[in-house]
């Protein structure tokens, strides 16, 4: 290697903590990265899905025609594995009705007609003493505000809070990695909203008892990493630490295994090993909401994308539909140029008129040649090269579980550890043949549930 290529890639890179395998995909964060987090204008109607979280969804407690006003309850919560639902503006409940979803089928949804002439001022919540509540109520506020993991996953939030008795943690681990390309919403927020991720992750350690919490980054946002420093507690009791650049730096299990050097176990949670991991964006609205009683009605989201105009980092209401959004930005494509989320992990949608969800991070939008499958000629054959078994961060075999998925052999793949892939997506980028190895394994998993349900 020469000296001129070392001195490029930055030499004090190459020594910041890391997992093994992985891949470097073109970042792309540059077109909204210094880009300040703007307000996107208020829709004339919200689809607020009651389904935006893993577990139940919530259950409306309004009716058509009541009014209500931003930051009001306007679903409750169906059980432990369940969040409620808050209105993200003042005005009237036009329906409960099906609307589309990102993946197709059409689910139930409040509609809430906006009023366009309100100031939309949050009018719900009243103050509250944080530092005097007992970590089950902690927990429970945070269930009462509908928070769920607002990195994509959207995983109701106080049960990550609630580990079982016997997984003591100590540590808490703030994901800033933001590892997937284009998307810039994470890193705007700690540069942006320092000060309540540094107090939401004090609301989490007080909640799980945790002794200690790491914030890790990605050593491509200095800037961040400089802000989130200056926000620190004096008493060390929260630190921050840059790690390496590479994709899926932000997955829990990579996360550990750079900043503490713990391993989660194959099929258990980062509780089993003295954990708790939380997204930046989640941890913010813990720090910005709790003490104020209120619940999530709104996210940033990155718009961006070769075939948008105007790109940026949106403060967005949650139920916003999508072409409300990109007719303002300057998008003149179709749903399949879209992707929501980011272009690894993301989802195309079926329909423009698909809703903003807590979950949603993101929109990348691409013109119809940035989509054009590699070499005219779509998937091929297998040659059994061996990159996506180097690509794969969980060491598994994509080759032959690919292999085995093609033949409908799904219940053979749990030898090769099938449930251990969380569909990063190396193995596909990785691919010389095209072949869409993470749509394999998504309906293999699906099969590979229903045999066993079948008792076969």
């Amino acid at each position: 290697m020469s000296s001129g290529l070392i001195t490029k890639l930055n030499p004090a890179r190459l020594f910041r903590p890391t997992f093994s395998h992985g891949v470097h995909p073109e970042e792309n964060k540059h077109f909204t990265s210094g880009k300040p987090i703007e307000r996107h204008a208020f829709p004339p109607e919200l689809n607020l899905l009651l389904s935006q979280n893993a577990g139940k969804p919530s259950v409306p407690i309004v009716h058509a025609g009541q009014e209500v006003v931003r930051g009001e309850p306007i679903a409750r919560a169906d059980g432990f594995m369940s969040v409620p639902l808050h209105a993200p503006a003042t005005g009237v409940i036009k329906r409960i009705d099906l609307v589309p979803t990102a993946k197709g089928p059409r689910k139930p949804a409040i509609i809430l007609k906006v009023y366009p002439g309100e100031s939309q001022e949050i009018l719900y919540g009243a103050p509250r003493d944080v530092d005097s509540m007992s970590p089950g109520e902690i927990i429970q506020a945070i269930q009462d505000a509908g928070l769920v993991g607002l990195g994509g996953a959207a995983f109701p939030t106080h049960v990550k809070l609630s580990p079982p008795p016997e997984h003591k943690v100590d540590t808490i681990l703030i994901n800033g990695c933001e590892c997937e390309p284009y998307l810039t919403t994470d890193h705007r927020i700690m540069i942006e909203q320092a000060d309540d991720l540094v107090r939401g992750t004090q609301i989490i350690m007080r909640a799980m008892g945790a002794e200690r919490a790491i914030i890790g980054t990605e050593d491509n946002k200095p800037d961040a990493a400089r802000t989130l420093s200056r926000a620190l507690p004096a008493d060390g009791s929260i630190s921050v630490k840059m790690v390496r650049t590479k994709y899926p730096q932000g997955a829990e299990k990579m996360l550990a295994k750079a900043l503490v050097n713990r391993e989660i176990p194959s099929g258990n949670y980062p509780s089993s090993v003295g954990m708790g991991v939380f997204n930046v964006a989640t941890t913010s609205q813990i720090g910005a909401l709790i003490p104020w009683r209120r619940g999530v009605i709104e996210r940033v989201v990155t718009v961006t994308g070769a075939g948008i105009e105007k790109r940026g980092n949106f403060l967005v209401p949650i139920g916003t539909p999508l072409r409300f959004i990109l007719e303002r930005l300057g998008y003149k494509g179709s749903a399949k140029y879209l992707i929501m989320g980011g272009p690894m992990m993301g989802d195309t949608v079926a329909s423009l008129d698909v809703p903003i969800t807590k979950g949603c991070g993101g929109i990348v939008v691409f013109r119809p040649e940035d989509l054009q499958q590699r070499n005219g000629e779509g998937e091929l054959p297998c040659i059994s090269c061996g990159k996506c078994v180097d690509a794969c961060p969980m060491h598994l075999n994509p080759c032959q579980l690919g292999k085995l998925a093609r033949k409908g052999r799904y219940l053979e793949m749990d030898e090769y550890h099938l449930f251990d892939c969380f569909e990063c997506g190396c193995c596909h980028y990785v691919c010389p043949s095209g072949i869409p190895l993470v749509q394999y394994f998504r309906i293999s998993k699906l099969m590979n549930r229903e045999l066993k349900a079948a008792g076969k």
